[in-house]
């Protein structure tokens, strides 16, 4: 048995994943991981997503160049959330062109 098959995907066969910058520690997205995506991401040292609106597999940053370098890979305690220690080139993680996609702080707390 391998780590991944100790991992609890969803009913959909997902799994969220965590990117958070190696260096600094700042969370900067959020995305959801297939099998297919996991095994492409540690093929290739570059994170690849299941994009659930386009419903196929997503090479991070192919298009804009953003790519994500996996330094390295966790799982949590309940096998139910992958976190990846990543090198965010370009320094833009989110779509909307910003570094993290956390921005939308609630105020009040």
């Amino acid at each position: 048995m391998t780590w991944i098959d100790r991992l609890k995907f969803n009913e959909n066969g997902l799994i969220p994943a965590i990117a958070q910058d190696y260096q600094d520690g700042a969370v900067l997205m959020m995305a959801w991981m297939n099998k297919e995506s996991i095994e492409q991401t540690l093929a290739t040292k570059e994170a690849h997503y299941w994009s659930r609106s386009r419903a196929e597999l997503w090479h991070k940053g192919a298009t804009s160049g953003h790519i994500q370098k996996v330094k390295s890979v966790y799982y949590d305690c309940d096998a139910d959330t992958l976190l990846l220690k990543i090198e965010q080139v370009g320094d833009v993680a989110c779509h909307t062109g910003v570094r993290s996609c956390f921005f939308n702080e609630v105020s009040g707390v």
